[in-house]
């Protein structure tokens, strides 16, 4: 009968172990669904490593994601150093603020596997032009960047790639047609932006797009006509896409913006739009020229 106590005992214990390992291994599973969002910053002009880190923490806060934000070094205007980009090895979506860098071919590596890997990409304004090597170099190619990465054009002044000047802003809404995409849940059908408007029409967005907002040129420094400012798309490796040409510091103190580019997120890591908005972030960042 003692015999008979033991193995139950023992029984019963093995089964509260094997739940507690059980438990243990649910709640490492939980943490490892965190989507990991890798932010690349590099853009001299537009402060992307100072608001994107903004929009990290929020994404950590109330959006259930993990979050590691690079930066050129030693300060933004370096253009052939971004530490860290070993992370891209583990992220879930990659996400570029870049201006013609001239990163060294062990860093671009990194990039390069991520983009074959076909796993998402998000990028910004300047991202259509992040490298700029020079004639000959042998990672010439990454100047278009843009094109393969974002479906944008090949670099700033390539098909026809220009800007509207300075002193002008720009008028957004939402393509009647794409109303309902999940990525445009919540934005705000109409807002002003103060970037001045990209010009990527006519051979761009690249073919297989959805174009989502489209921006007028308000105040151009000559004849405007309205461009797409935000789409989506596949990378050749099938990885999804969302590119915008905004991006202004002061764009990221537009509710509709905000909402916009954490749908984004959401939508190119797979991961259901909120349906709940956790409300406006505080950015109030600087422009630099």
């Amino acid at each position: 009968m003692k015999k008979l106590k033991g193995i139950i005992c023992l029984i019963t214990l093995g089964i509260f172990i094997s739940s507690a390992y059980s438990c243990i291994g649910q709640s490492k599973t939980k943490l490892s669904k965190k989507p990991l969002v890798v932010f690349v910053t590099g853009d001299h002009e537009y402060s992307g490593e100072e608001t994107l880190p903004i929009i990290a923490a929020e994404l950590e806060k109330n959006y259930g994601m993990r979050t590691i934000v690079l930066k050129a070094a030693p300060d933004h205007n370096s253009e052939e150093n971004i530490p860290g980009l070993d992370a891209l090895k583990e992220a879930d979506l990659a996400i570029f603020y870049l201006r013609w860098r001239r990163l060294p071919e062990d860093q671009v590596k990194y990039i390069d596997d991520y983009l074959n890997s076909g796993k998402p990409v998000m990028g910004f304004r300047t991202t259509t032009h992040a490298f700029n090597y020079p004639k000959g170099h042998p990672l010439e190619r990454w100047n278009a960047f843009g094109e393969f990465a974002l479906g944008a054009p090949p670099g700033w002044g390539k098909g026809g790639h220009t800007h509207y000047g300075h002193n002008s802003s720009t008028d957004v809404s939402i393509v009647p047609a794409q109303a309902k995409h999940p990525v445009l849940t919540g934005v705000t059908p109409n807002f002003h932006a103060r970037s001045w408007l990209y010009r990527v029409l006519p051979d761009y967005p690249s073919k297989g797009s959805t174009w989502l907002m489209m921006g007028k040129s308000v105040n151009p420094d000559k004849a405007a006509i309205e461009n797409p400012v935000a789409w989506t798309w596949k990378t050749a490796a099938g990885g999804k896409v969302f590119t915008t040409t905004l991006g202004h510091p002061e764009d990221f103190k537009e509710e509709g913006f905000q909402r916009l580019v954490i749908n984004a997120i959401h939508w190119t890591v797979g991961k259901p739009v909120p349906k709940k908005w956790a409300g406006k972030m505080d950015i109030n960042v600087p422009y630099r020229q």
